[in-house]
């Protein structure tokens, strides 16, 4: 079983940067994908970006390419998201989700087969 923690949320001004972390416990991080969902309140929980078990490949929702940054470590079982040019509607608590798969990276949340309790993101405009 994975166990997954989030931090690096807080408040930033619009334009500004925040680097999220999500450390994992557990054998199996090194062979699975990882991605970031968001939600903010009253919408549904989105896919983010997501990144392979070897940290080649990638995937971002259009509304945060070339903003966000997805990368990970495996040596010390942690994934990262380095969120740019943060806008007020990124505003949501961030989730960390991990799926046993070296490579797949599905845009559907039920997908995913372990979470991390969320951070919360709020960027003033």
């Amino acid at each position: 079983q994975v166990q997954l923690v989030e931090s690096g949320g807080g408040l930033v001004q619009a334009g500004g940067s925040l680097r999220l972390s999500c450390a994992a416990s557990g054998r199996t991080f090194s062979s699975s994908a990882m991605c970031w969902f968001r939600q903010a309140p009253g919408k549904e929980r989105e896919f983010v970006a997501g990144i392979d078990w070897s940290g080649i490949s990638n995937s971002y929702t259009n509304s945060v390419k070339g903003r966000f940054i997805i990368s990970r470590d495996n040596a010390k079982n942690t994934v990262f998201l380095q969120m740019n040019s943060l806008k007020p509607e990124d505003t949501a608590v961030y989730y960390c989700a991990g799926r046993r798969s070296l490579t797949t990276i599905p845009r559907a949340a039920r997908e995913y087969d372990y979470w991390g309790q969320g951070t919360q993101v709020t960027v003033s405009s």
